[in-house]
This record gives C-alpha cells, sequence and structure tokens, in this order.
C-alpha cells in the first residue's frame, strides 16, 4: 500500500481549500480577504485541481464533527500530517486536510472537512458541510461526558442536512492518553454506537504510540468507501428516533451517576 502525505488548512502556507465565516477567507498565504455578500460559498484551489489531472483518482469528502475541543483538529492533523499539532486554535468555519493513499493500486484522495464545534462559527456554513459527503465521523472526548451526551445533537444535525442512511458513519472516542480521567466508559460508548449502527474506535491523537491507530480508523473507513460498502448502515425503518436518541443518552446519565457502569478499557 503507497501513501501520500499532505496537510493543507486555513492556517497553512500551502494550497488550501478554504471557507470561513464572517464573509472572510484566506488566502495560500495566510491572508485574511473580506468577500462580498452572497459570496460565503467555500472556495476550492489546486488540491481539486488534481482531479481534473488524473481520472482515475476518486476523492471521498468526510466530515468530522462533534463538540468543540474533542480534538478533531488533532485526529485530522494526525491522520493527514503524521504527527501532533505543536499548537492549534479554535476553528472558525471549516478547515480542509488531505492526504492521498493508494488501495489495490488505485489512487484514493481523502478530503477531511475539520468543522467547527462552536454553533457561532458554524451556522452560516453548516448547509456547505453535510453538500456531497460521502462518510462522517463523529468525535467525543472520553474525559467530558458533556462531549458524549451532545452526540444525539450532532446525528440529529446530520438528519438534517443529508441522507444519513446511506452515508458510512463512525464513532471516535479521543483522548484516550488521559487513563485516570476517564468520564465516559468503554461498554456504555459502545451501547450508543450500536443504538446508531455505527463501529466505535477509542484512541489519543496525542500520543505516538496509538498513531497506528489513528491510522487504522481513517484507512479502514478508506477501504469502506471504495469498496462503496455500507458501514453497519441499517435500512430507513431501523433508524431510532429523535426521542429514542435522547431517551439512550438519558439511561446513560443515569447509570454513570448510579455508578452501574463497569470501568472503561481503553482500545490505545
Amino acid at each position: 500500500m503507497c501513501v501520500e502525505h499532505k496537510h493543507y488548512n486555513t492556517k497553512s502556507t500551502t494550497t488550501t481549500t478554504t471557507a470561513v465565516t464572517n464573509h472572510h477567507v484566506r488566502d495560500t498565504h495566510g491572508h485574511r480577504h473580506k468577500m462580498s455578500a452572497g459570496t460565503s460559498k467555500p472556495r476550492t484551489f489546486a488540491p481539486s485541481s488534481s482531479r481534473l489531472t488524473d481520472r482515475k483518482q476518486k476523492t471521498f469528502k468526510i466530515i468530522v464533527i462533534g463538540d468543540s475541543s474533542v480534538g478533531k483538529t488533532c485526529l485530522t492533523f494526525r491522520f493527514c500530517g503524521g504527527h501532533f499539532p505543536e499548537r492549534t486554535e479554535a476553528t472558525i468555519g471549516v478547515d480542509f486536510r488531505e492526504r492521498k493513499i493508494c488501495i489495490d493500486r488505485e489512487e484514493i484522495m481523502l478530503q477531511l472537512w475539520d468543522t467547527a464545534g462552536q454553533e457561532r462559527f458554524r451556522r452560516s456554513m453548516v448547509q456547505h458541510y453535510y453538500r456531497n459527503v460521502d462518510a462522517v465521523v463523529f468525535v467525543y472526548d472520553v474525559t467530558r461526558m458533556q462531549s458524549f451526551e451532545s452526540l444525539p445533537l450532532w446525528i440529529d444535525e446530520c438528519y438534517r442536512h443529508m441522507m444519513i442512511d446511506n452515508v458510512p458513519r463512525i464513532l471516535v472516542g479521543n483522548k484516550c492518553d488521559c487513563k485516570g480521567e476517564f468520564a465516559v466508559p468503554t461498554n456504555v460508548a459502545q451501547r450508543f454506537a450500536d443504538l446508531h449502527c455505527m463501529p466505535l474506535f477509542e484512541t489519543s491523537a496525542k500520543n505516538d504510540n496509538d498513531c497506528d491507530h489513528v491510522e487504522s480508523i481513517f484507512m479502514t473507513l478508506a477501504h469502506k468507501l471504495k469498496a462503496s460498502k455500507p458501514m453497519m448502515t441499517p435500512s430507513p425503518q431501523q433508524f431510532p428516533s429523535q426521542d429514542l436518541h435522547r431517551a439512550d443518552i438519558l439511561s446513560v446519565s443515569r447509570e454513570t451517576s448510579n455508578g452501574g457502569a463497569e470501568g472503561s478499557s481503553c482500545y490505545c
């Protein structure tokens, strides 16, 4: 398997695809430019032009969503850049990172959309996040129960903006390096993932020893996308309602508050 690492984001000096709220975009040199009204649509630069010259290359759009500070940027940076970023800032709008891989002698481009977790940074861009999406990665922080309890809201957002029944989805619990601070037991997260027909991964974007595990998360998704096979995706009739979303989180909260959940184990 051949792999080519590439890293693009709104703060890098390399070529990038950029979309930022408040009618500003950042160019390839990191400078911000004001946009006229109605031009907040994401602009596409060199990364997309390469697709025109290589018709054999498949490009898959993967959005990474979840609460602010759960580690979405670090996960995408680890996979696309090959290391943990020394310094990160809150994502404003969306950052793009791409990585070209080769599966069965076929080139595949994974385009990761690292989305803002704060509502004030998402409001004007959310319709662009879900346009032509090929897969969704839901991320929560294993040390913050609140980030886990917010997952039904993110799932509901997906329902409102896209046909989620035929789109592969995975659930990732990040920050497993904080082993003494676990707030979300693995068995509880697994039940939630099973309810929503998603595979669960627990990992750490920070720990160098777990870099192979971060790799396996996105490579598993890439293989599924290439094969055009669903990833534990049920029929539309099997999807739980929003009431079941909330009921499941309520049962999770009761279990943890009563001390009924078993100790968590990390797949790091």
